[in-house]
């Protein structure tokens, strides 16, 4: 064996260890994705399938990620329309190719913007709906000259606390306003 093969052999050894070793690393991010996903109420299954599009450098059709993670079609799909509608995997189109691609989002503040946005203003619009339709009922009721003594104080005790409760809504909506115009960004810097 001469110099020149000898030295190739040594690269090729070098290489396929690195890549080993790069391998095993991102699997490690990929699996702490995974374990963590539970947050945003998906399975771990849906986090692997989202920390390998992360990692992706192109976009990657259906067949190619149930190839990947080994998992049925119609399981993939499930998986791909739940990171779609928390809007962290977006369709693409390609040129010249006429499967549907799909790429993750890759910058982590705009996924938790996003994320969190829509789930707070959710939570905002659901309570503070019911809160107010509750805050008419007992009103009513504390019109009712029937209503007196201990329930009477009962009832203006709930209405107290239900009032109390939209305080909070409030300042969640000022968060989701904060969140959604970057001010919260301001507030607290992302550290490079």
């Amino acid at each position: 064996m001469d110099k020149e093969e000898h030295k190739a052999n040594n690269t090729d050894a070098y290489n396929t260890e690195l890549t080993g070793k790069v391998t095993k690393a991102k699997d490690k991010v990929i699996n702490a994705m995974a374990e963590t996903m539970d947050l945003y109420g998906v399975t771990s299954s849906v986090g692997r399938l989202y920390g390998t599009l992360y990692f992706q450098r192109v976009p990657m059709t259906l067949d190619e990620m149930k190839d990947e993670l080994g998992m049925s079609k119609p399981s993939m799909s499930m998986a791909v329309r739940s990171l779609l509608e928390m809007k962290v995997v977006q369709k693409v189109w390609q040129k010249g190719n006429r499967k549907d691609l799909y790429v993750a989002e890759k910058d982590f503040f705009k996924f938790f913007q996003v994320f969190f946005t829509d789930k707070w203003r959710r939570e905002i619009e659901v309570n503070l709906h019911a809160i107010n339709d509750a805050l008419l009922e007992i009103e009513a009721s504390l019109e009712d000259p029937i209503l007196y003594g201990e329930k009477r104080q009962e009832v203006k005790e709930l209405k107290d606390q239900i009032d109390k409760s939209k305080v909070y809504y409030h300042w969640l909506d000022d968060l989701v306003r904060s969140l959604e115009s970057g001010r919260l960004f301001e507030l607290i810097p992302p550290q490079k």
